[in-house]
């Protein structure tokens, strides 16, 4: 008896070991359709102290304020962007590249948005 029941929660444990890592390897999905972007302009709208909304939002980054915060403009507005300490990118970025950036934008004093993942266009 001892051992069925060994036997039954070894294979409980490696069912959810297998789930795990199938699971880590759908964590970086390439998705290339339609995207619901947010306008900078509107997200300014709101600049209180308490709004936090996760956004996408396209612009390029035009300035450089210090090691991983910017200046994001979609040609029309301006925002503060910080890039989260994972991000990697294999090439640099050009100020001249558009980009989709997805993260959560943060009223306040200096709004900005916290930026989670980059995708190069």
């Amino acid at each position: 008896m001892k051992a069925t029941t060994l036997i039954a929660a070894s294979l409980i444990c490696l069912s959810s070991l297998a789930n795990a890592s199938d699971h880590s390897k759908n964590g970086n999905v390439k998705y290339n359709g339609p995207v619901n972007l947010d306008s900078i302009e509107e997200l300014l709208k709101d600049t209180g102290y308490f709004t936090e909304k996760d956004v996408v939002v396209e612009g390029k980054l035009v300035r450089q304020i210090s090691a991983d915060t910017f200046i994001l403009s979609d040609g029309k507005t301006e925002i503060q962007v910080e890039l989260d300490d994972d991000i990697t990118l294999k090439e640099p970025i050009e100020s001249s590249q558009k980009l989709r950036l997805f993260g959560e934008y943060e009223g306040g004093n200096t709004p900005e948005i916290e930026v989670e993942y980059i995708q190069t266009m």
